[in-house]
């Protein structure tokens, strides 16, 4: 599935095909793809249109919406674990810049569509990097990207036995998933017993918060067995 091999993409239609597959495993399942564009609102509008086109295996419609405000703000409001994230932003656009490390603590699946410069490694789950530049037209060849992911996630969404939405368990005492390391949270609140609210991708946990001091709602925190290990910081350009 090389939608674009010979167009804006190039050599990186092994990325879509990529992001595809892991969008229909998602959209099979029944999550939501959220679809945003800071600089372009229309571009977002339209990727949620093309992507909506798609069905799956069932014939169920997909559900994709649009993020019209401040990403942040809301995507924590709105957003649900095992969601998408369909964003196009160029690799410095400060909207975007941070927000795969909440993405991850709330479990989205994240798409970056970037003009020009590449975003710095880890940005997003799957980047699909383009050579051209940023274009207010719905004609511009991002719009031809998000046309192309939409072709591949039909063409998946054809095909159920490539879309397998069955998650491993974890039953071991040293998560395969998490590690020791811990996963990535966000606090929600915090109570009076040392204890704390965290959103993280299996959903809302109280965890002890005793490892670290002065917690506040919104930290980034690495979460395992039932303890807050650190914060982690967040990044920047």
């Amino acid at each position: 599935m090389n939608a674009l091999n010979d167009g804006p993409l190039g050599p990186n239609a092994m990325d879509l095909d990529a992001a595809a597959l892991a969008v229909a495993r998602r959209a099979q399942s029944g999550a939501t793809i959220w679809c945003a564009a800071p600089e372009l609102p229309r571009l977002a509008a339209e990727m949620a249109e093309v992507l909506s086109s798609a069905k799956t295996a069932g014939n169920r419609p997909i559900s994709t919406l649009v993020i019209d405000g401040p990403l942040l703000d809301c995507l924590r409001a709105r957003v649900s674990a095992g969601d998408v994230l369909v964003v196009s932003a160029r690799a410095n656009d400060p909207a975007v810049v941070g927000l795969r490390q909440r993405a991850a603590a709330w479990g989205l699946l994240t798409i970056w569509i970037a003009p020009g410069e590449r975003p710095a490694a880890g940005a997003a789950d799957y980047v699909l990097c383009l050579d051209e530049k940023m274009d207010s037209s719905c004609g511009s060849p991002l719009a031809a990207v998000s046309q192309a992911l939409a072709l591949g996630l039909a063409d998946y969404l054809k095909h159920p036995e490539l879309v397998d939405t069955e998650q491993p368990e974890c039953n071991e005492e040293v998560c395969i998933t998490c590690s020791d390391e811990g996963r990535l949270g966000e606090v929600v609140a915090l109570y009076p017993d040392g204890q704390a609210q965290i959103r993280t991708p299996v959903g809302l946990e109280t965890v002890d918060t005793s490892l670290i001091d002065d917690a506040h709602p919104g930290d980034l925190v690495l979460v395992h067995a039932g303890s807050v290990l650190s914060r982690v910081e967040e990044e920047s350009l």
